[in-house]
């Protein structure tokens, strides 16, 4: 195959739609597609078969859900622009703002759209701050002291988001420090977003104690319909990153193989966070193993372009490694294949999927001319 490649398997997809879609069902609310985590369109008539709505961050993102997926999409921005407002709605159901600021300053322009407000509960678990959407100091949302005791007439929604593949257990714990702070404005809204990062497709996730939390919640607000907007949780598990093994290098007895694909310009999250991957057939080590022999196969991944730390700690393999083999980091297709760059023109990874007959299809392949078209 060629490589670098995306390989999106859709009997795996299909496995998550299929659980995300009872989900919806049994716990009667709405989940919807982040972009943010996922916009692979030429997907998007698998995802149609089981949910019916998306969620934008961008123009781009909003114009992507209403002309590929063919629905208009909830949007939220940190901040809305003059000159893309008016397109955006255009491409909006729901459109929520983030600041009372924003809302005063864009409002009457929002017509045809159903309005909403990001609130900040002050609460979060999520331990790595870069991805702590309530953080102190937190550029997110509005916290409940800011906010007047009877909303304006025009917002029908609030919306909220403190989650990153948590647990249900995560929002359980959530849930009632949302009550105890917004609560009281529940009666003058229609619906609650509660964001995206409910990791339901992961193994270990309680799908049964979320049904639960949202039947209580229910009852307790019969009026509140309810949105998840998860992103992670549709592409989980559903496919790798395949690379090759271009060289392999050594100095002061660390030895890198080189790879053909690129942390920084297609994980950059291994960076960011960091956070380390699965890669098949091996497993993470602090050790880098100066003095390597045969039975100790302990290698550096390197990236393949100029910056010098485009590389990760130490994996040791099941063998040695060669020139030309592939190597496989699992778990590849949320997030990874929205953030890719052409950095350096290094080559974006092909898109594939493979079809549950077996058959693998490259749905979308790079070259010059897409790096060409970035620089006009």
């Amino acid at each position: 195959m060629p490589t670098p490649i995306y390989i999106i398997e859709e009997q795996k997809l299909r496995r998550n739609l299929t659980l995300i879609a009872g989900v919806a069902a049994k716990a009667d609310i709405e989940v919807i597609l982040a972009f943010k985590a996922f916009a692979l369109w030429k997907t998007f008539p698998i995802f149609r078969e089981y949910i019916h709505s998306t969620t934008a961050s961008s123009l781009a993102e909003a114009k992507l859900a209403k002309e590929m997926f063919g629905a208009p999409a909830h949007t939220y921005s940190p901040a809305y622009t003059d000159e893309d407002f008016d397109e955006i709605v255009s491409c909006s159901s729901h459109l929520t703002f983030n600041s009372l600021s924003q809302y005063e300053r864009f409002h009457q322009r929002a017509k045809g759209v159903q309005i909403g407000l990001r609130v900040n509960p002050e609460y979060s678990e999520v331990g790595t701050m870069l991805y702590n959407p309530c953080a102190p100091g937190t550029r997110f949302g509005v916290t409940a002291d800011k906010l007047p005791d009877t909303l304006p007439a025009d917002i029908r929604g609030l919306h909220c988001h403190c989650h990153c593949e948590s647990g249900a257990d995560v929002f359980e714990r959530t849930l009632s420090h949302i009550e105890e702070k917004f609560s009281r404005w529940f009666p003058q809204i229609e619906w609650i977003n509660f964001g995206g990062g409910h990791l339901m497709t992961r193994k270990d996730y309680d799908v049964e104690l979320l049904v639960r939390l949202m039947h209580d919640f229910h009852r307790r607000y019969p009026w509140l319909k309810v949105i998840l907007e998860p992103g992670s949780a549709f592409a989980w598990q559903t496919g790798p990153l395949v690379a090759h093994v271009v060289d392999i290098v050594e100095d002061k007895g660390i030895r890198t193989a080189i790879l053909d694909v690129s942390f920084t310009c297609h994980m950059p999250d291994c960076l960011e966070m960091p956070y380390f991957p699965d890669v098949r057939n091996a497993k993470h080590t602090d050790e880098c193993n100066p003095t390597p022999h045969a039975t100790c196969h302990i290698y550096r991944l390197g990236g393949n372009s100029c910056l010098s730390g485009d590389f990760m700690d130490f994996w040791q393999f099941d063998h040695e490694l060669h020139v030309g083999e592939e190597v496989f980091f699992e778990d590849m297709i949320h997030y990874t294949t929205v953030k890719t760059t052409m950095f350096n023109g290094v080559k974006h990874p092909s898109i594939g999927m493979l079809h549950e007959d077996g058959k693998l299809e490259i749905l979308r392949d790079f070259g010059y001319s897409d790096y060409k078209n970035r620089m006009d």
